[in-house]
């Protein structure tokens, strides 16, 4: 496969905005810099791409971006990636929310794209044949997240493999009452991520011979407010969890929110494991299963570039490896001591603020 204008800026150790900078000459590049880029370029035999600087008559110079939330941290961070690597090869993004179920209806029904863009990337949008068939027909370069379009460039994730690590480490920490904050599993739209976690995380509890249990599913909708609502509920059963996986950080944030509110801490009453590596997760210091957002971004509008430029004949199918960043929110089940039979009967239950070792 070709070195692409990332791996140049990678082995550089630079933006790929830089890259592009430096070997076209601008200015606003030292000479140092200019000097590593170039000597990068030559080790990987890199050859620029010559569809910022040709475009054919009757190209718009814009790539379309199709999403379903604009205002969601993952979509802003690919959404991030995927704009330096185009504005570093001179090309505009266009966005379309599809969000709402009538706006979804309604741009299948128009197909606004059509003769605007010179590409289209797709984030993670649940499509029906139908849909599918309707972008292949635009006959545009098309890059797929998450959701496959067949004959599409495509980058993705192994959400099953992410979500049996993060399981995994509770189980091997001790853990066997093992709760789920899960994400839009209700959504008439059908997204399958969270469709893929759950079954991943039963699998796993499966595997390590653990009942399962769907009192210790909660939804959370990948909100914060819903996640904290999400482990309220979890919280308040008779039998809780003492350890419990968030199908993103920041349901996993509103989790810790709730915990904190009651008087309880992680990993002391209960451990909680997130999924992406949102970049609050160090300051909270919350165990996660990391997944590199704004570069699969970039991947993606590589292969756009790669598309329109002619240099790859056949759609990329590219999966990008997840892994386990252990911090400070899991730790050991504890186990109970068992009682003598002189021991004394229980107290009362102790109140919110004071429990610490309740679980």
């Amino acid at each position: 496969m070709a070195a692409s204008i990332i791996d140049v800026a990678r082995r550089a150790e630079v933006s790929t905005a830089t890259v592009s900078r430096a070997l076209r000459g601008l200015p606003n590049v030292s000479e140092a810099t200019r000097e590593r880029v170039l000597r990068a370029a030559e080790e990987l035999s890199y050859a620029v791409s010559p569809h910022a600087s040709s475009l054919a008559s009757g190209r718009t110079g814009t790539v379309g971006v199709i999403l379903p939330f604009v205002n969601r941290w993952f979509y802003s961070q690919v959404v991030a990636g995927i704009d330096s690597v185009l504005r570093a090869n001179d090309l505009d993004i266009l966005l379309y929310n599809l969000g709402d179920e009538r706006v979804h209806e309604r741009f299948f029904a128009r197909m606004p794209p059509r003769r605007r863009v010179d590409a289209l990337i797709v984030l993670n949008l649940p499509l029906s044949a139908t849909e599918s068939e309707s972008l292949v027909s635009l006959e545009v370069p098309i890059a797929v997240l998450g959701t496959r379009i067949p004959g599409c460039w495509h980058v993705s994730i192994d959400n099953a493999e992410g979500t049996s690590t993060a399981v995994r480490h509770l189980i091997n920490l001790g853990h066997r009452r093992i709760g789920m904050i899960s994400g839009a599993l209700g959504d008439p739209r059908g997204f399958t991520t969270p469709i893929v976690r759950q079954h991943a995380y039963r699998t796993v509890l499966a595997q390590a011979g653990i009942p399962y249990d769907p009192d210790l599913e909660a939804p959370g909708n990948l909100t914060i407010d819903e996640g904290a609502s999400a482990m309220a509920q979890l919280l308040s059963l008779p039998d809780p969890p003492t350890a419990v996986f968030a199908e993103s950080d920041q349901m996993a944030f509103g989790a810790l929110r709730t915990m904190g509110r009651m008087g309880l801490r992680a990993p002391d009453d209960v451990s909680v494991i997130g999924f992406d590596n949102h970049e609050t997760a160090e300051l909270l210091d919350l165990t996660t299963i990391a997944q590199p957002v704004a570069y699969q971004g970039e991947l993606l509008a590589q292969q756009i570039l790669d598309a329109l430029s002619g240099s790859s004949e056949e759609p990329a199918q590219v999966v990008v490896p997840t892994r386990l960043v252990v911090r400070g929110t899991t730790g050991a089940a504890r186990v109970a001591r068992p009682r003598h039979p002189s021991s004394p009967r229980p107290g009362p239950e102790p109140d919110q603020h004071s429990r610490t070792t309740a679980r």
